[in-house]
């Protein structure tokens, strides 16, 4: 289970020190992608295969705007000794990704987001819409 939230820095190489904790939670080697929101999906190798078999099984005209937007956009990442992994451009242009950025943990996945974004976009989770989003989902 991935969750917590970090701060980190893109060096000018594109390289980013991902957290210890989800690392060891994601093993040697892990799947980014483009996702909602504007920020970046990091899953293991094992959940990557999960939902590359989801998409699998789905009709042809529901996975194919899916596919054009996951697949060509999704790289293989192995953390180097200092822990750090190398975002390609293509995919921190993508969702404009700056120098500072935010990695939560999102349960089953990990997801890269511009730091100034996320903090805005967190500001809009208050306690009150937490409250009721649990009521709505009978938790």
């Amino acid at each position: 289970m991935l969750y917590g939230e970090f701060f980190h820095n893109i060096d000018a190489k594109g390289r980013m020190n991902f957290p210890a904790r989800m690392r060891d939670e994601l093993g040697d080697r892990f799947c980014i992608t483009l996702w909602s929101d504007d920020c970046l999906a990091v899953f293991s190798s094992q959940e990557w295969e999960r939902i590359c078999e989801r998409i699998r099984n789905l009709p042809l005209a529901q996975a194919s705007k899916l596919q054009h937007y996951i697949f060509p956009n999704a790289c293989i990442v192995e953390p180097d000794k200092q822990g750090r992994i190398l975002l390609p451009q293509n995919l921190r242009e993508g969702v404009n990704l700056g120098k500072d950025v935010a990695v939560i943990g999102v349960m089953d996945r990990a997801e890269i987001w511009d730091k100034d974004r996320w903090l805005e976009t967190k500001k809009g989770y208050d306690s009150k819409s937490f409250e009721e989003r649990l009521e709505e989902n009978g938790i």
